[in-house]
């Protein structure tokens, strides 16, 4: 524990003994998920190699991407835009957790896996001509440059808390919009089913390690989870433009708050949130705070639906420059 605790420098004493004590779970863990992937390169999907060029075939995706309809395109760049922050994720995995142990090793699998959604991404978006490839590099450069650093407080639960929602978030965000593609260009919802298939897996990963913390310090864990379930913000959500694109997403219906409805309950249900006993007067609190979130969020989907009123939208990175919806 004291080892962990130089490494990290926050963290409660409980907290830390909790995440030592985890590190044989998290080796299972990280055995189990290699076993059940089966790896895959952006160049399988989106073939670059010497003599694979076909004038013909990259005609026909470029004929067939230019249908796509207005939201498929703003999700793909806010998408696109997303995995491309990796380098903060793996910032915020290794400050939280250390960077040697099971921690660390679960931190590098994930990180050479999320490092391919990105490059398979933009290799579709670049040889597809769909975007102003200048404006979204810009939108890219600015989202690294700005930083991110989440109102954690110190509380590396928090970490493991806010993966699980987001890893289900951005699972959901890519397989919608492969099936709103899918009409279009199959290549595209192909691409986007794989990438959706690795978020999914480390969405698995992320929830059996906060519900091995619920086992094991649920009082703690409940407070961390209420305070990320509220608070939580798409990764992302200090790019240029996220407001709006994201508005555009939602009405698109590909990603907003009816969708992270959804997760929440999900994930409440998983954990069964609702029937855990022998809690503090704290942790009870947490609990039944918890338990209101998904009607909170129903309200809040409703609200943002009835006001909506059809309008347009501006975006450099589109060569027509906005979209109306």
């Amino acid at each position: 524990m004291a080892s962990l605790a130089r490494r990290l420098g926050f963290g409660t004493a409980r907290q830390l003994e909790v995440l030592t004590a985890m590190e044989s779970f998290i080796r299972k863990r990280i055995e189990a998920h290699r076993g059940r992937r089966k790896l895959w390169f952006p160049n399988d999907l989106q073939p670059a190699d010497a003599g694979a060029e076909d004038e013909a075939l990259t005609a026909r995706l470029r004929e067939a991407a230019r249908h796509l309809p207005a939201a498929v395109l703003v999700a793909l760049a806010l998408n696109l835009l997303t995995e491309e922050g990796l380098p903060h994720f793996h910032r915020l995995i290794a400050q939280h957790m250390g960077q040697d142990s099971a921690w660390c090793e679960w931190n590098n699998v994930w990180t050479a896996e999320e490092d391919r959604h990105g490059c398979a991404i933009r290799d579709y978006v670049r040889d597809a001509r769909v975007f102003r490839m200048g404006a979204l590099e810009r939108l890219q450069y600015q989202y690294i440059e700005a930083g991110f650093e989440p109102d954690w407080e110190q509380d590396p639960y928090r970490l493991l808390a806010y993966t699980s929602l987001q890893e289900k978030a951005t699972q959901v965000s890519h397989a919608n919009t492969g099936r709103a593609a899918a009409d279009y260009e199959p290549r595209l919802q192909r691409m986007l089913a794989h990438v959706a298939g690795d978020e999914s897996r480390h969405y698995q990963f992320y929830r059996a390690l906060f519900g091995e913390v619920l086992s094991q310090d649920p009082d703690t864990a409940l407070h961390s989870l209420q305070k990320v379930a509220l608070g939580f913000a798409m990764p992302g959500h200090n790019i240029a433009g996220f407001d709006d694109m994201s508005e555009v997403v939602r009405r698109g219906d590909i990603f907003g708050p009816r969708q992270y409805q959804e997760i929440v309950e999900e994930l409440l249900d998983h954990w069964k949130i609702g029937a855990l006993t022998g809690l503090s007067p704290e942790g009870r609190q947490a609990q039944d705070k918890l338990m209101k979130v998904p009607a909170r969020l129903s309200r809040m989907a409703d609200y943002v639906e009835a006001k909506s009123a059809r309008r347009g939208y501006q975006f450099e990175f589109l060569p027509a420059g906005g979209v109306e919806v």
